[in-house]
């Protein structure tokens, strides 16, 4: 069974700010998803019961408060970095609950980013990550939900959400 990724959904504002990038920016035929924030890269496809009930179980009262921080190199792509104590609390506890089924990449300390370019050269990398650097100023976002994806190698299909909120 194809394994499951858990992203947090981002505001709209946020979203449609990263993801116009990406589009900008990630070359097309390499780019078959959205502007996301991937907490979890690989849990098992048929635990997905499992994994929907532990993520409505931790899910906040209310949207969980972000700052976009500043741009990372990814030698051949640039994300955006964020910063948010308790967006790494509820991944902590998650990655707790799941500690059997975690990949080595996602047993790997937690770096909140969201990657606007990717697989291109370091040099349109580094052009690219200066460009945003110059007009850059940290702001705030909020994460929204918790979704789950079923990756189709390359392109994901949404299974669920899980809303933060009463």
């Amino acid at each position: 069974m194809q394994p499951l990724i858990v992203t947090l959904k981002l505001d709209a504002r946020t979203f449609e700010h990263f993801d116009r990038l990406r589009q900008e920016h990630f070359p097309a035929h390499r780019n078959h998803l959205s502007a996301h924030l991937t907490l979890f890269h690989h849990l098992p496809g048929e635990e997905r019961d499992a994994v929907e009930a532990d993520l409505r179980a931790v899910a906040p009262l209310a949207p969980v408060a972000l700052q976009v921080t500043g741009l990372r190199s990814l030698g051949r792509g640039v994300a955006f970095e964020l910063v948010s104590p308790p967006l790494n609390a509820l991944r902590a506890e998650l990655a707790r609950r799941w500690a059997r089924w975690l990949t080595p990449q996602d047993q790997q300390g937690f770096r909140p980013h969201v990657t606007v370019q990717n697989k291109v050269t370091a040099e349109e990398a580094r052009e690219l990550k200066a460009l945003l650097t110059a007009g850059f100023s940290p702001f705030t976002a909020q994460g929204e939900a918790f979704q789950v994806w079923r990756y189709l190698e390359g392109p994901w299909a949404l299974e669920s959400t899980a809303l933060f909120g009463p």
